[in-house]
């Protein structure tokens, strides 16, 4: 054992983690040591050692306070005195030397060890913290409560029909507009008269979508058409996707603005088997939904009024039936995310009333079931992000989008990404054309910009905020699940990469790691190749630099999909972005 003998006390505290013995003259703690007289006969064994060990203290006060700590250790007066020595030599010699020897290096080391450290990695995520309270604080500060209450008025949702050619897309759509009163009864009688005269008697609904003589011609939308109409609860957006194969990329960037998918099927006896049959359109524009971040899917049965259906339950039982277990694997789920209606797009029927034609179904009518839906969550704070999916010269340059996040004012400074132009917005139109102050998450708008030329702006463009941009890349690493290929994928493989409202070219440089469907574990060697059906972690090349987020931060812009030989290959999300 060893003494300080330059100390004045001997002060054990059972508390502390360094062990400092300190002495004093023995005499003064005599006093409180007469009340634990009772326990005389412990000290008696253990005199021996106290003799030894006592230091300029009177003989008697040594054995007195010997049980003082085996009886009240926790005391802080008790332990004043040689007593906790007495007992070390005998019956706990390894608890006093062990004692010191761990808790004096956690003591000792770490603390000087730990305070650099900490204050360097302190001081890198303060500051990291503070940029970020003060972007998203700017971003609150500048949206008014006044303005939020006007915006708030009314909710708007975007609405994408979708389906094999000939389903009744764009007719169901321009009967809504009809029903709803946003065309009125002396412009579809026109249309009436003018597709009577060209031979499309039934045709005429759908002219209230498709406004050019080509769509008008072959009866197929060729551009994702866009109308809007309003109810008593809500205001929407419905963007009309072409049914055709070679539209599907039209289709892809009517489906990244949407919130709600409309999938639309024909009844007509072998129209829905050719759309759902392999190569269908009924089957890619579902899987596509689920790619955009369509969440909720009414799937609506068309053409019940016709002459091979009658409004006949047998048949309406039997598309379900075919049709649920692709949705399950495509991954809806269909008791949650998917309602199924029976409705007749060119009478009307189960579109905005209920019908009587169809006395087995008893749920709501279309307008009934949009009106009812839950509230939709919107980024409204967060910083702005359109992503543009057209463009035009109209007194200025104008850009088509749908804001994703935040909020834009007119006079707002922004930035057009990825090639870094800072501008400023000088107008903003809504859906009706009209010219508005201001827009908000969910919206469709039209947004003049100042002092920008026509070939600065391309579709696939993001309109953001000059405070936070968008990350722009040439290079993501992201989780692949390849859909639909004949071969194998080996690295070096090219595709074209639909994310929001850009297509891009790409290769995939690396095959990084092979996900297990059971477990989700990823392998450690990366894989040589890949094929139908499997997941893959791969690193993607563009050919270009391309607007992209993560698909944790935001989804919409961190999902996408990739297409090969006019067909759909894969479907993926970003998992990061090397920049």
């Amino acid at each position: 054992m060893s003494l300080n003998p330059k100390a004045n006390e001997w002060k054990p505290n059972f508390g502390a983690q360094a062990f400092v013995p300190n002495f004093q003259p023995a005499a003064a703690p005599a006093a409180p040591a007469a009340a634990p007289a009772p326990n005389v006969p412990k000290p008696a064994a253990l005199a021996g050692p106290a003799k030894v060990l006592s230091l300029g203290g009177s003989k008697p006060a040594a054995p007195k306070e010997a049980p003082k700590p085996a009886a009240a250790a926790p005391k802080e007066e008790a332990p004043k005195e040689e007593a906790p020595k007495e007992e070390a030599p005998k019956e706990e010699t390894p608890k006093p030397a062990a004692a010191p020897k761990e808790e004096a290096p956690k003591a000792a080391t770490p603390k000087p060890a730990k305070a650099p450290a900490n204050t360097a990695a302190s001081k890198a995520a303060l500051e990291k913290t503070n940029e970020i309270a003060d972007v998203i604080a700017e971003d609150i500060n500048a949206v008014d409560d006044e303005v939020v209450a006007d915006l708030f008025g009314k909710e708007h949702i975007n609405v994408v029909f979708m389906g094999h050619v000939d389903a009744g897309k764009s007719t169901m759509g321009g009967n809504i507009l009809y029903l709803t009163g946003m065309v009125d009864k002396r412009t579809m009688e026109k249309y009436e008269k003018e597709a009577k005269d060209a031979g499309r008697e039934s045709w005429y609904l759908s002219w209230a979508l498709d406004t050019n003589i080509e769509e008008r011609a072959k009866g197929k939308t060729v551009e994702c058409g866009r109308a809007y109409f309003e109810t008593d609860k809500r205001r929407y957006t419905i963007l009309d996707a072409p049914g055709h194969k070679n539209y599907v990329p039209s289709m892809i960037s009517g489906a990244s603005q949407a919130d709600v998918g409309v999938m639309v099927i024909s009844a007509r006896k072998g129209e829905f088997e050719t759309g759902f049959e392999r190569g269908g359109q009924t089957r890619e524009h579902t899987m596509l939904a689920k790619t955009s971040g369509i969440s909720k899917l009414i799937v609506v049965i068309n053409k019940m009024d016709d002459p091979t259906v009658k409004w006949d339950k047998e048949r309406y039982d039997e598309i379900l039936g075919k049709f649920n277990p692709f949705l399950k694997q495509t991954g809806f789920n269909p008791k949650k995310d998917v309602v199924y209606m029976p409705v007749s797009g060119f009478t009307g029927a189960n579109l905005k009333d209920r019908s009587k034609d169809c006395p087995w179904y008893d749920g709501p009518s279309l307008l009934e079931y949009l009106d009812s839906m839950k509230t939709l969550d919107r980024k409204i704070n967060a910083p702005l992000m359109i992503p543009i999916a057209e463009k035009y010269k109209d007194m200025g340059t104008i850009i088509v989008g749908k804001i994703e996040s935040g909020h834009v004012k007119c006079g707002q400074k922004v930035i057009l990404m990825p090639n870094k132009r800072a501008t400023e917005v000088t107008a903003i139109y809504n859906e009706t054309e009209e010219e508005v102050e201001q827009a908000m998450c969910g919206d469709n708008v039209r947004i003049r910009l100042k002092a920008v030329e026509d070939d600065e702006v391309s579709p696939g463009f993001v309109l953001c905020s000059a405070k936070k941009p968008v990350k722009t890349a040439t290079q993501f690493v992201a989780q692949l699940a390849v859909l639909d290929h004949k071969n194998i994928i080996c690295a070096g493989y090219t595709a074209v990469l639909h994310v929001h409202a850009a297509a891009e070219e790409i290769t995939l440089s690396a095959l990084m790691h092979l996900i297990d469907k059971k477990t989700g574990r990823k392998s450690k060697r990366p894989p040589q190749f890949v094929k139908q059906g499997q997941s893959v972690i791969v690193r993607i090349e563009t050919a270009g630099p391309i607007c992209v987020e993560t698909f944790g931060d935001y989804p919409q812009l961190g999902r996408f999909t990739l297409r090969d030989e006019g067909k759909t290959v894969a479907i993926g999300k970003i998992v990061k972005v090397l920049e």
